[in-house]
């Protein structure tokens, strides 16, 4: 099956409609065309690219060689809670079963 036949079967069902200014759809045409491409066929690739690019960036996280170990050292510290975080427990049980 040609390329373009495939295609042509393969329809999209979902729209994303969109206004902007002459200016901008100008822009976007002619970087469509130097590109080889239809405007639709631009805009959702570079609406694909930016977005995943942007999921990527919150999704992951990257630490610092230093910021990773001591990450890390915490992981492999003590789980014994320290007197800080004692206090904090009992002053929370302390408010919460008052309001119980």
């Amino acid at each position: 099956m040609p390329t373009t036949a495939r295609k042509k079967s393969r329809k999209s069902s979902a729209r994303l409609d969109v206004r902007l200014r002459s200016d901008k759809k100008a822009l976007i045409e002619e970087a469509a065309t130097l590109s080889g491409k239809t405007i639709s066929e631009y805009v959702v690739s570079t609406l694909v690219q930016q977005s995943t690019e942007v999921l990527q960036r919150h999704r992951h996280i990257q630490l610092s060689d230093r910021d990773r170990d001591q990450f890390l050292a915490l992981l492999d510290a003590s789980d014994e809670p320290n007197a800080t975080l004692t206090e904090a427990a009992r002053k929370y049980k302390r408010i919460v079963g008052a309001h119980r």
